[in-house]
């Protein structure tokens, strides 16, 4: 099964924000920042899409599938 890496811890640290920050700003709770940049939460599109427009990149920048 491929698993979820994902480039969202590495962007919010480059810009010394913190995992409140990041669900305060796309309404989820830090929980659900935790468990996704620990890969063990697969972001619905609409997620992915909010958090790639806080960085100012694309979704496929920040997430991709591995085998």
């Amino acid at each position: 099964m491929p698993r979820l890496i994902t480039k969202v811890k590495e962007y919010r640290e480059s810009l010394g924000m913190k995992q409140s920050e990041l669900a305060e700003l796309i309404g989820v709770r830090r929980e659900t920042i935790v468990h996704l940049e620990n890969g063990r939460y697969n972001p619905s599109l609409r997620m992915g899409m909010d958090i790639a427009k806080v960085f100012h990149t694309t979704v496929e920048e920040l997430f991709k599938f591995e085998d």
